[in-house]
């Protein structure tokens, strides 16, 4: 085990019970409506950090832009339900709704949807509020595992009654059995398993009235014992999907539920309604915006533009909502495969691991903002290994849909490795990791055989043998630091891999069959969505031609021009704004030429100028993202959010550095947008960057000081944030091509 740094956790603590007193100072910066519009699919319901329950509306639609539930562009709500995705393209949970009524219904099939005003609605973290047409007003809070309501009915409200579906199905999920089951005259439990893009996902509830309930109705028939009533659909019962239930009131104006989840058992969901004691919701509220402020309160930013801090504290905000927690308290959960299992050491299990997009930019940044919690994280990866044979690429609710390239679990947790985080045995990691190199799936036997992936093997070949590359350079650095040889050799080969994609006569990454021949005939533009019969996952060979962040002089090199690379990064952000072909993929978004910052693969490529000597022209065009592509409105994000990376992007790069190469710790300097960032470490010290002079023409760095002494590289490592001290940038209107033009202060490449 790993305990070299000590992370004290004694500041959260004091932190916390200091920001009681203090709420609303950091989450007020903080807009829950950016990334509802546009193609962002996040949602403004009220959670707290990484948490079991998002309880959040849902309005009631369909369709890609629905996949969290909620779009700005509807003016309906159907129910508030207790699960939900941030920023993905995937259309799976919403489990557990609940509805206001104003009177019970003698139906089974009822359409909720309740028109609203965006005037009457309001958003913060860890709080929801909407007044709804028909004048109910919705209220909604959280704890980790429990959703608190309060609906405030309108006065002449004879039969105030509330609505709990568990066939509220939209896009990908369908529930598969279902259970409410009637404890007492104010408690109900149940289940429901369902299937979707998770294949199997089992949700388990504790639902409890502040109030008595006069009358229930199940399917829409009113029940007279109520006593110990159970309703149960395995799909066989009856021609409904699923259960739904109807609680109904005496005449009140006033009613108040908590609902418990968890992955085990409707015990341990009872159990769970102990998270909030009492029935004061302003208190379980003000406790959820506390939890937010301490985790806001982890950078403290300063900027002239209060704009600029809305972005900031909205990305902040929104870096901390995924992996969720899956596990109930006691660390027990239930796995995909109907295991019981139980993380060791008192830790907690998480699930919603999007790989593909984290492993850039949100995983490294838990390394500086999540001490204790990301410990938990790491193992819940490792634990999945151990249930599952491999590394997850995409676990949701612990089933792995195996979507999108890469073994990207691997550079997480070389990371972490590396920079010998403390409660993960590297052993463990490393074998892992091993483990995924070698699997028998995802193409990576013809990876192994040919060197790449063939195209005639399977699509997405250049993507695939790009990140795999990029995987092996990341084992490479554990075996080396284990102190394993043959492996570091090994794979030290492998990540090599790229060059076998390069194709010298037009600078792009082009896929190749197994005889070794380019696929013709060619067209950089080109972009196929369909995973089967692309070359380039979701995106074209303008995008995915840059990914080689462990080698970027190496790929320099294999230009026949010596600034072959920069003249290619240039064309790349002048290319004209348009991919061809009849199917092209919607997530090459948010174009600047043919740079797409709207999906992931386009991350890094910015700072790729600051590894060949031309750090100026990184500086001008972060500034220039940072400007375009992040804005404090619903449409302020320039495609899906994807589970934190594209917030994480844009807290790094406003702070002004960028973990281009995501694993051993070195932070590529940008253009910091803020005047100034005070970021809390893991040990407990302050690490502070300030930009003097700073402004929308000052973008270019014109020197570095770190600590009151002249610093000429263009990163800095994260063990040298670990010691504390002040990071100063001076600005200027013009470039000092100087600064970061001499080798020794270039970032690291394997071809050194």
């Amino acid at each position: 085990m790993i305990n070299k740094h000590l992370f004290g956790l004694g500041f959260l603590a004091i932190g916390l019970a200091t920001n009681l007193a203090n709420a609303q100072d950091l989450n007020k910066h903080v807009n829950l409506l950016i990334g509802t519009g546009g193609h962002g699919h996040t949602y403004p319901g009220a959670t707290v950090p990484f948490s079991m329950v998002q309880l959040s509306p849902d309005n009631g639609k369909g369709g890609w832009d629905w996949v969290s539930g909620y779009h700005i562009s509807s003016d309906s709500i159907a129910a508030f339900s207790h699960m939900h995705l941030s920023g993905t393209g995937i259309g799976d949970w919403l489990d557990i709704a609940v509805m206001p009524m104003l009177a019970p219904m003698q139906q089974a099939k009822i359409d909720t949807r309740v028109k609203f005003s965006r005037t009457n609605e309001s958003a913060q973290p860890g709080y929801y509020k909407v007044k709804l047409e028909n004048g109910i007003q919705a209220e909604l809070t959280s704890t980790e595992r429990v959703g608190f309501h309060q609906y405030t009915f309108p006065s002449g409200t004879t039969k105030p009654t509330i609505r709990l579906d568990l066939d509220h199905t939209y896009n990908w999920d369908k529930p598969l059995e279902t259970e409410i089951r009637v404890v007492n005259d104010s408690t109900l439990i149940g289940r429901r398993y369902s299937q979707g893009w998770a294949n199997r996902q089992r949700v388990y509830f504790a639902l409890r009235t502040s109030t008595p309930i006069k009358e229930h109705l199940f399917n829409g028939a009113a029940v007279k014992d109520q006593q110990g009533v159970a309703i149960t659909n395995d799909g066989k019962q009856n021609n409904l999907k699923a259960v739904n239930a109807q609680l109904v009131f005496t005449e009140s104006s006033n009613v108040k539920i908590k609902v418990a989840l968890s992955m085990t058992s409707e015990e341990k969901a009872l159990a769970a309604l102990a998270e909030v004691g009492g029935w004061s919701f302003s208190d379980v509220k003000d406790q959820a915006q506390a939890k937010w402020e301490t985790e806001l309160g982890k950078i403290k930013v300063e900027s002239s533009d209060e704009r600029l801090k809305t972005i900031f504290y909205s990305a902040l905000y929104h870096t901390a909502v995924a992996p969720t927690l899956y596990s109930d308290q006691d660390g027990a959960y239930k796995n995909a495969k109907g295991e019981l299992h139980q993380m060791p050491n008192g830790g907690q299990r998480y699930t919603f691991f999007s790989m593909w997009d984290t492993f850039r930019a949100l995983k490294p940044l838990f390394t500086i903002t999540q001490p204790k919690r990301y410990t938990d994280i790491l193992n819940s990866l490792l634990a999945f290994h151990d249930e599952n044979g491999l590394l997850p690429v995409w676990d949701l609710s612990t089933f792995e849909t195996n979507t999108m390239t890469g073994y990207h679990s691997v550079p997480v947790l070389a990371d972490a490795v590396l920079k010998e985080w403390p409660g993960v045995d590297p052993e463990r990691a490393y074998q892992a990791m091993r483990n995924s190199a070698f699997q028998e799936i995802r193409e990576v036997p013809a990876y192994i055989e040919y060197g790449y992936v063939p195209q005639d093997v399977n699509g997405g070949s250049v993507t695939k043998t790009l990140e795999y590359a990029f995987d092996d350079y990341c084992i490479a650095l554990v075996a080396k630091k284990l102190g394993k040889k043959e492996d570091y050799e090994l794979f030290s080969k492998r990540a090599k891999s790229y060059v076998n994609h390069f194709d010298p006569k037009t600078g792009f990454m082009r896929a190749k069959f197994k005889n070794g021949k380019f696929v013709e005939p060619f067209d950089p533009f080109y972009s196929e969505h369909d995973f089967d019969k692309s070359q380039y996952i979701e995106g074209n060979a303008w995008q995915h031609s840059f990914f080689v962040p462990h080698d970027v002089r190496g790929l320099a090199k294999l230009f026949p021009k010596k600034n072959g690379l920069s003249l290619m990064l240039d064309t790349l952000f002048k290319a004209p704004s348009h991919m061809t072909g009849e199917n092209q993929s919607p997530d090459a978004s948010g174009f600047i030429g043919q740079y797409a910052h709207g999906n992931e693969p386009s991350h890094h490529i910015a700072y790729m100028y600051a590894y060949i000597g031309e750090a100026w022209k990184t500086q001008e065009k972060i500034r220039h993202i940072v400007d375009s592509m992040y804005h404090d409105r619903p449409d302020g994000y320039a495609g899906n959010e994807d589970a934190g990376q594209m917030s994480a992007w844009a807290v790094w790069s406003m702070m002004g550095l960028y973990p281009a190469s995501p694993v051993g710790g070195e932070y590529v300097f940008g253009s910091p947008s803020l005047d100034k960032a005070a970021i809390t470490m893991p040990n407990g010290k302050t690490f502070t960057i300030i930009a003097k002079n700073n402004s929308k023409k000052n973008v270019y760095i014109k020197s570095v000081k770190l600590n009151g002494k002249a610093y000429n590289k263009v990163y800095i490592k994260h063990n040298d944030m670990l010691l504390g001290g002040e990071l100063v940038f001076e600005m200027a209107d013009k470039p000092n091509k100087k600064f970061g033009k001499q080798k020794n202060s270039w970032p690291t490449s394997m071809e050194n």
